[in-house]
């Protein structure tokens, strides 16, 4: 006999700890924001969005995943990890899209990615005066940034829904990697039989 997962327990908790992964997800990317405009050096620019939207993260999501397992019996297959984290990536990417994407980045500061893009410009033009660089190469850094920025300002509903697509499926890849290394199958003894 193996050990067995009570289904909605996983799924709920799956949804909670996404609903909370999501919420310190989205105070972590309004933070890095606000540092962003805040910082002068190109040091702080380049480390923030790592930090906060790559090492930060990770972090979260290996605690939470520890204490998922933990909560829901303490053992679970692969195909249990994998279901439950993907729940609570799921659940963590809509808080984030709503939260983020659509409350803050349309509704409380609109000008989100021009502020962005004026600190970056600001601090490695700064940058590059200090290191003595030569205006030419000056100028070319900057087009290239005023590229990226533009590229983000041009978001359609059909690019929006195809980084709906691509961020599914990535979660999904990402939640069965997570699972085979959270993964914990109970021990079952099977004495032989005579």
């Amino acid at each position: 006999m193996a050990f067995e997962i009570d289904k909605k327990r996983l799924r709920i908790t799956g949804l909670v700890f996404g609903l909370l992964l999501g919420v310190v997800l989205t105070v972590l990317s309004i933070a890095s924001f606000y540092i962003i405009l805040s910082a002068t050096s190109v040091v702080i620019i380049s480390s923030v969005p790592f930090i906060f939207s790559a090492l930060f993260p990770i972090l979260l999501v290996v605690v939470l995943c520890f204490n998922f397992r933990k909560r829901v019996g303490g053992f679970w297959a692969l195909r249990e990890a994998a279901t439950g984290i993907f729940i609570m990536f799921f659940t963590a990417f809509v808080i984030q899209f709503t939260l983020r994407d659509q409350l803050f980045a349309k509704v409380i500061e609109p000008h989100m990615i021009e502020k962005t893009q004026a600190a970056m410009t600001n601090s490695v033009t700064k940058f590059l005066k200090e290191s003595k660089t030569s205006p030419d190469i000056i100028k070319k850094k900057l087009a290239e940034i005023q590229g990226e920025f533009n590229a983000q300002k041009d978001v359609t509903i059909g690019r929006q829904i195809q980084g709906v697509g691509i961020s599914i499926i990535f979660m999904f890849v990402l939640a069965i990697i997570f699972a085979a290394f959270f993964k914990k199958e109970a021990q079952v003894y099977n004495p032989p039989t005579v």
